[in-house]
């Protein structure tokens, strides 16, 4: 049992190296992802997680790296709708803000014969990130601190593959100038940037940080003041760069690669079709991860919506970006 001024967590032994842990929050109006689930984690690293991200979110970090229906389906959806499995044999990987490793450990078990290298700004994450490796006995994972939001870890050497899952969004826009040209020096030529996850600045609704509709096609100033107004996610008070790191404003395929070729390589960022088997476009990676909805007729729905705006105007609007930019001849 865990005790908290403001939550109980109950750890029950069921044998077979599971445990049931239960999270019952003081205020049960507080938002929180998961209530209970049952893990193989040892007891001190269920307390290191809650040490680090709190009682309402253990359960769902928990769950980031055990439940093969979360970041793993996230990723394994969007990578293997470009690349075949085959080709990341023996290359090397950037999990580009890594957080506390659940990126890190599906991509290991997704490509067993791969160096994955996270990199994570916050020493409290990579903490459980190392935990989680070593208890799996993970030896082809390094992890490292980063000196900075915009800089990569000295001599981190160069990849063939470099994953953004959730990252590009909470970049402010100066980071942004900074970080992706970055990321662009640090690819070998002919290898390819996975963005996954980010929240499409061109979807009719700002799926994110508010829930509201429209919201990301209005300048700024306005996006701040209706989102206090009507957005009971947010702290009326939190100013907007607050809200720009939450993620507020996304990103477009347009923005990031004009980020790219901002940056001093002249390779060429090339956008990759989702070709792979299964896959035609964007919008059956977006219909094959696992959003939660409980309504999957109107999820079927808006896919034959979106596959109408494909066809009649060749974009595939999403409500977040897969994609996979391969880094041409200079």
């Amino acid at each position: 049992m865990i005790k908290t001024k403001d939550a109980e967590i109950q750890i029950d032994e069921l044998g077979s190296g599971k445990r049931r842990v239960a999270v019952h929050l003081a205020d049960p109006s507080r938002y929180m992802p998961s209530g209970v689930w049952e893990t193989a984690y040892p007891t001190e690293l269920i307390e290191q997680i809650h040490n680090a991200v709190g009682s309402a979110f253990l359960i769902d970090e928990i769950r980031r790296d055990e439940d093969e229906s979360y970041v793993a389906r996230y990723l394994t959806n969007c990578i293997l709708a470009h690349v075949p499995a085959a080709d990341f044999a023996g290359k090397r990987v950037l999990d580009f803000g890594c957080g506390s490793g659940a990126s890190s450990m599906s991509l290991t078990r997704l490509f067993p014969d791969t160096e994955i290298v996270g990199v994570e700004l916050e020493e409290r994450l990579l903490a459980i990130a190392r935990a989680r490796a070593m208890f799996y006995g993970f030896s082809s994972i390094k992890f490292h601190l980063s000196p900075g939001g915009d800089e990569l870890p000295a001599d981190v050497g160069e990849f063939d593959f470099v994953v953004m899952r959730g990252v590009y969004e909470h970049l402010l826009p100066n980071e942004r100038l900074t970080v992706m040209p970055l990321l662009w020096s640090a690819l070998r030529p002919g290898g390819i940037l996975f963005i996954d996850q980010t929240p499409n600045r061109h979807f009719f609704m700002e799926t994110h940080t508010t829930q509201l509709p429209l919201l990301n096609y209005v300048p700024d100033g306005m996006a701040m003041k209706l989102a206090r107004r009507f957005s009971g996610r947010i702290d009326p008070a939190e100013p907007w760069e607050m809200l720009l790191r939450r993620g507020i404003r996304g990103g477009t395929r347009r923005e990031i690669v004009r980020m790219i070729r901002g940056g001093s390589s002249g390779a060429k960022p090339v956008l990759l079709k989702a070709s792979q088997p299964g896959f035609r476009d964007e919008i059956d990676i977006w219909y094959r991860q696992p959003s939660g909805d409980r309504r999957p007729t109107f999820k079927r729905w808006l896919r034959r919506l979106l596959k109408a705006v494909r066809y009649t105007t060749g974009v595939p609007l999403v409500p977040s970006l897969s994609l996979a930019i391969r880094k041409g001849q200079e």
